[in-house]
């Protein structure tokens, strides 16, 4: 009896003390003091022509702190603020942040910061040797229900920079994380100015000075070869790799910046094996997200900082977007493996940890490595190479082992004919006949279309639909098989795409269009 009794009093104990808790990282966007100190940017030196006075600061403050009261996270890694004087500004504002850290070079412009509901016990500043932007990386540990945190906080150079910059930043993180033991709970956040898949994104730039090696993914190990690396997986793997929280939303959700207009991810939050091995700290499942009330957004834009011809027009936030993760001391359910069988699914996924079973499913279209396959009444989906034994007329089961996004299209790259039945199949019927559905919403991406017609003009396919005038970018990789420009066509079977969420009509063929009078 006594036995139990202890039992249940260590089970309500735990129970107790188990702690659950949120972190979040914002670049904030530049926020300098008043305070003349040689190192400001041109913009930032107080009360001169660019109106950076006690009037625009004092806005830029207030809307800094209406931010982070707002999310209203645990701990808040901060990135671009100038001094000690601008730091304290701010949380003399947030008293419920009652821990605080604020570092920099006395020679840097901008420094990094620590807002947390729990202790800070101990911090370090890890040197990038060879770094031209000259900024350290902020390590601190934070004692959370008598267990040790470490948080990373970064900002890397920016793409004003080439790639081997970035690199020496995951070096000097990942040398000192190899000196760890591997049950060390950390997280490594912060503006790393890399995308989740800088991998493929950056490889044909000039910042890909490293033989396609990128400091997030081949570094600090987001990827192992061409796949990332997965929560399901991620205990099996031998090396020191990392799980990067953005693969949790619908790619095209992804985004925490925008780039002229197109969806980027410089904040990053990157966790360890220790995250998912159920011991002191653990992630919460699917808990990642931005932070993006209405009025961080204006015009389906981010309401940054506005500056105009150098001056200050005191109004917006920051470029950035914050994001933010929920963490806890107690166990967490297992990631399970889903039943997933319908392609729409896909598309809230960018890799597999597990092989999907799709049935039902039909050739659309197919040339030379690509085909369009799709499930009735539900999605299509494009298949690249390996497609030689897929037929017409044929009803199919696949069991899909990879997927990828590649600029905005989401791509079956692995797959297996599990079963197969003939069936005569109209498959005209299950084209989108585009006269009738707006062919620019991304929920018909890989859908092949029909029964439209428009006029090209400058490589865009100028068309009318409900009484709306609209365009559309007209894409093949063969320029010989575009249509002329100024000619009038109807499109009778053509791949709709989308290229860095841009829509486009893809054509492979000249048979996907023919000439109207």
């Amino acid at each position: 009896m006594i036995f139990k009794a202890l039992t249940l009093i260590l089970f309500l104990c735990n129970f107790t003390f188990a702690k659950d808790f949120t972190i979040a990282s914002y670049n904030v966007e530049n926020f300098f003091d008043l305070k003349y100190d040689k190192t400001e940017y041109r913009e930032f030196i107080p009360n001169t022509k660019s109106n950076w006075n006690k009037k625009t600061y004092t806005t830029k403050l207030n809307n800094i702190i209406k931010v982070i009261n707002d999310l209203d996270k645990d701990i808040i890694a901060l990135q671009e603020i100038e001094s000690n004087e601008a730091f304290n500004a701010i949380i003399k504002n947030l008293p419920q942040y009652k821990y605080n850290i604020f570092k920099k070079y006395k020679t840097s412009s901008v420094g990094l910061a620590i807002l947390s509901k729990y202790e800070i016990t101990d911090f370090e500043l890890l040197n990038v040797k060879h770094s031209k932007v000259n900024r350290p990386i902020l390590k601190v540990s934070i004692i959370i229900d008598n267990h040790k945190l470490l948080l990373f906080n970064n900002h890397w150079p920016s793409k004003r920079n080439e790639e081997s910059q970035r690199v020496l930043y995951a070096q000097t993180i990942q040398e000192y994380i190899n000196k760890l033991d591997e049950d060390i709970d950390y997280i490594i956040l912060g503006d790393l100015n890399s995308n989740y898949n800088e991998f493929e994104t950056f490889k044909y730039s000039k910042l890909n000075n490293t033989y396609n090696l990128t400091g997030i993914n081949d570094v600090l190990n987001t990827r192992n070869e061409n796949d990332f690396i997965s929560v399901n997986k991620i205990l099996s793997e031998v090396k020191r790799v990392h799980y990067n929280l953005w693969l949790e939303l619908n790619y095209t959700q992804r985004y925490s910046y925008k780039f002229k207009g197109q969806n980027e991810t410089p904040d990053n939050i990157i966790l360890p094996k220790s995250m998912f091995d159920d011991k002191n700290i653990s992630y919460k499942k699917n808990s990642f997200g931005v932070f993006k009330p209405n009025y961080l957004i204006k015009n389906e834009e981010i309401f940054r900082w506005k500056i105009q011809n150098n001056i200050h027009k005191n109004s917006g936030f920051s470029d950035h977007l914050p994001i933010f993760a929920s963490f806890s001391t107690s166990k967490q359910p297992k990631y399970e493996s889903e039943k997933l069988n319908f392609i729409d699914k896909l598309y809230s996924q960018n890799n597999l940890s597990y092989p999907i079973i799709l049935k039902d499913i039909l050739l659309l279209y197919k040339t030379g490595e690509i085909a369009i396959v799709k499930q009735k009444d539900n999605r299509a989906i494009f298949i690249y190479k390996n497609i030689d034994n897929l037929d017409y007329n044929k009803v199919y089961t696949l069991k899909i082992n990879k997927i990828k996004e590649f600029n905005g299209l989401l791509e079956i790259t692995d797959f297996t004919i599990l079963n197969n039945h003939e069936k005569n199949i109209n498959k005209e019927s299950l084209y989108l006949d585009a006269s009738k559905f707006d062919i620019q919403n991304n929920i018909f991406q890989n859908e092949i279309i029909t029964n439209i017609t428009g006029t090209i003009k400058d490589n865009y396919f100028h068309y009318i639909f409900k009484n709306e005038n609209k365009k559309i970018k007209v894409y093949s990789k063969n320029k010989e098989l575009l249509p002329n420009n100024g000619q009038k066509i109807t499109i009778i079977n053509a791949h709709l795409g989308f290229y860095k969420s841009k829509p486009q009509i893809i054509i492979y063929k000249k048979s996907d269009y023919k000439y109207v009078d």
